[in-house]
């Protein structure tokens, strides 16, 4: 009985428990509104339903919640990759409406590589303001937030510029293999950051530096390199994010693309249950944030919930996923999990308590010296 009472006990404190119940408590919302929500079916050779659309859409939004992972186990945070979105898709768009065939694929490819070196390296400024200059993470990506937005209006010259490029659509809106061609990205991306953050040590060397810098250092970490990593991988994510969505609109909004996406990532990293301050993180947790944040937003739509209140909406459920994680938070409200009791007290003359402190050795030879006087 107590071995199942533990169990149970290990499963409440799971990390990934609660938001996979949010995720399915939605996932029935839905079912409850929408007829046929869980259907998939063949069409054409592609996959279509709810489902398949969840993914499609929410490819972006996981893309960019995975390098912000690495960027806040770190302990810092990255509000740029909003911009990063935006300009990524207006320089792709830019460059492939002034090609004479807007469906050669060197074009497009070349396009592409544009896009991704410059996201690199504005992923790779944010680290050296960081790691280099000292700069506070907020502060650092907070200027490229709000100039970077200003660069992608330039770029696009303060218009939606539109093309027609079968080559591009496939990122963001084709298929490939049944599949869209964004869900294929993601899961491609997802397992190369779990090869590299799980299989070799820069997962180690990421939870090092968010944990203590300092302490890092002086064991043998570079920690400014590994924060240069940390946000230059976020900026490319941002980057692949932002040639998805303007690749599914066949377009590029230097004002509207990636707007706010900053504050969703963020949130479906905390849902996940990587924690603001530093330190470990989970690449699963992640994904799955992401998905029960783009789930809540179909779930709005499906529901009929009016569009003034959406913001709210979506806080009320965050915040209810949050302090479902929070292990005080059950115990109070629920009593579920109990806190550990605190180890008695070694009894004297045991030997497992402590040996005479130097004060008490100072003391006892003094009394000594004052008998033998």
């Amino acid at each position: 009985m107590s071995s199942v009472r533990d169990r149970a006990g290990a499963l409440t404190r799971h990390r990934l428990l609660w938001p996979v119940v949010i995720l399915v408590a939605l996932l029935a919302l839905n079912v409850a509104f929408t007829d046929n929500f869980l259907h998939v079916q063949m069409r054409d050779g592609h996959l279509y339903g709810s489902l398949i659309d969840i993914l499609r859409f929410g490819a972006p939004l996981i893309l960019v919640a995975l390098g912000m992972t690495l960027v806040i186990a770190t302990g810092g945070i990255d509000l740029s990759v909003g911009s990063v979105v935006a300009i990524g898709g207006a320089l792709a768009c830019m460059q492939i409406s002034g090609l004479a065939d807007q469906n050669s694929v060197a074009g497009v490819l070349s396009a592409i590589g544009v896009t991704l070196v410059v996201a690199l390296a504005l992923g790779a400024w944010n680290g050296f303001l960081v790691a280099t200059v000292g700069i506070q993470p907020i502060i650092a990506t907070l200027i490229l937030m709000v100039a970077g937005r200003g660069l992608a209006q330039l770029i696009t010259d303060g218009q939606i510029i539109t093309i027609n490029s079968a080559p591009y659509k496939l990122v963001g809106g084709g298929y490939w293999l049944t599949l869209p061609f964004g869900i294929l990205i993601v899961i491609a991306l997802t397992a190369l950051t779990a090869f590299l953050t799980r299989r070799l040590a820069l997962g180690m060397f990421i939870e090092a530096v968010g944990g203590n810098a300092e302490a890092s250092r002086l064991s043998g970490i570079r920690s400014r390199g590994v924060l240069i990593v940390a946000y230059t991988f976020c900026g490319l994510c941002a980057g692949i994010a932002g040639l998805m969505i303007s690749s599914n609109v066949s377009s590029a909004d230097g004002n509207n693309a990636g707007l706010w996406i900053e504050l969703d990532a963020i949130l479906a990293v905390v849902i996940g249950g990587t924690s603001l301050s530093g330190g470990r993180f989970s690449l699963s947790g992640t994904v799955l944030g992401a998905l029960i944040i783009q789930t809540l937003t179909t779930t709005i739509y499906s529901i009929g919930v009016p569009p003034e209140t959406t913001l709210l909406f979506k806080a009320l459920v965050v915040t209810i996923v949050c302090l479902l994680q929070s292990p005080a938070f059950r115990q109070k409200a629920f009593g579920w999990g109990s806190r550990r009791p605190a180890p008695p007290p070694p009894a004297p003359g045991d030997g497992s308590g402590p040996l005479l402190t130097d004060v008490a050795i100072g003391e006892q030879a003094r009394e000594e010296t004052v008998r033998n006087r």
